[in-house]
């Protein structure tokens, strides 16, 4: 054997023992130990616990979204594409995450907000009122000077749809976006248990955790209790929006509720988890009958319904007085309670469901969002 040819054996044992040595290095980072945060009811995050820093999964944040965002998380950081927490202040983009800060005691890290009228809670408007939250504008058109100017530790966003470039301008600003998709979730437990996404973010895991299973336990007796009662009346929803008819599908959270109340929803076998888009006479042939309307629109009284359209005076349920809506329940400046409040506490929305479905039940209890049409 030549020299030359020896020279070459030596060179490619010397490439391969490298390139094996590279290749285990990928191989014990892929394979790097980790623990997965018990998440019940929530399909749309998962949270990766490894030795030295968390990866928080947000699956699908958007309607027509089909790739998972990853953000990596650490209580010791420097690095660019990690992000320290517990965060010492941060900006929200919907009054669904408002509940979930004040139920951890985070909300005076909260620090901006779009369209801050729509904020209910008093606690936190109290915080507006003194100037500790800052106005945003619009969450689709934020000021981005203001913003760079507050330098949140991060922002949490809301968008229907990954076509928002305001969140692609802030990240470029060098404040870290993060993207929640509680509003996605099939169930009321499941948007709930978004409280997990918000503990992880402030390092407030276990808090978060025991939160969570008091309110699922809330929910369940709750709903055992519903399950006692041999009736179960028929229930209609919705309204005309531009002479179309809107409705909870029957695989979406309302369904849930109506479901979990033990009613009979007259849409229950329908497909689809947001909403029906009908016209008026398919509902009114189906739902005329039925024995309780929930959430007729914003209306606020029978006579604005009456006024809007007068067939909806020949549904049973509006002759009888029963027209349930959550549009009267109002923050001072306008914000409806139920849109802020209720996504974080499906226990109370089953229960005032409840209530309303099988009042013998629940006698001594005061409603939260709904109340009885006049």
């Amino acid at each position: 054997m030549n020299l030359k040819v020896k020279n070459l054996i030596v060179l490619f044992i010397i490439v391969l023992i490298f390139s094996c040595k590279e290749n285990n290095k990928k191989q014990d980072i892929t394979n790097e130990n980790y623990t997965k945060t018990v998440i019940k009811y929530a399909e749309g995050f998962e949270i990766l616990n490894y030795k030295n820093y968390k990866k928080l999964i947000v699956k699908a944040p958007f309607l027509d979204s089909d790739e998972a965002f990853e953000f990596l998380l650490s209580t010791n950081t420097s690095k660019n594409d990690t992000i320290k927490i517990p965060l010492k202040n941060i900006v929200v983009t919907s009054t669904t995450h408002i509940p979930m800060l004040e139920v951890l005691n985070e909300e005076n890290k909260l620090i901006g907000f779009p369209n801050t009228k729509y904020i209910s809670s008093k606690k936190t408007r109290k915080r507006i009122d003194n100037g500790s939250i800052r106005e945003l504008g619009n969450e689709e058109n934020m000021n981005t000077e203001l913003l760079l100017a507050m330098n949140p530790n991060a922002v949490i966003g809301f968008s229907l749809n990954s076509n928002n470039k305001m969140y692609n301008t802030i990240q470029k600003l060098g404040i870290p976006v993060i993207m929640n998709g509680d509003w996605l979730e099939k169930t009321p437990l499941g948007r709930a248990e978004w409280i997990k996404f918000f503990g992880v973010l402030f390092n407030k895991e276990k808090e978060a955790d025991s939160i969570f299973n008091e309110l699922e336990n809330n929910y369940l007796t709750i709903k055992k209790l519903a399950s006692k009662s041999n009736i179960k009346p028929t229930i209609i929803s919705g309204g005309l929006f531009k002479d179309i008819w809107n409705l909870p599908a029957g695989e979406s959270f309302e369904a849930s509720f109506l479901k979990d109340a033990n009613t009979t929803y007259l849409w229950a076998s329908s497909k689809g988890t947001g909403s029906l888009s009908l016209n008026l006479e398919n509902v009114f042939e189906k739902g005329k009958n039925a024995e309780i309307w929930i959430s007729p629109s914003f209306h606020t009284s029978l006579i604005s319904m009456k006024n809007s359209n007068e067939i909806y005076a020949n549904f049973d349920a509006f002759k009888n007085k029963q027209v349930y809506s959550f549009a009267n329940k109002k923050g001072e400046t306008g914000g409806l309670l139920y849109f802020e409040l209720a996504p974080s506490r499906p226990d109370l929305v089953l229960k005032d469901i409840i209530k309303i479905a099988h009042p013998e039940l629940l006698k001594d209890e005061e409603f939260t969002f709904f109340e009885r049409l006049k």
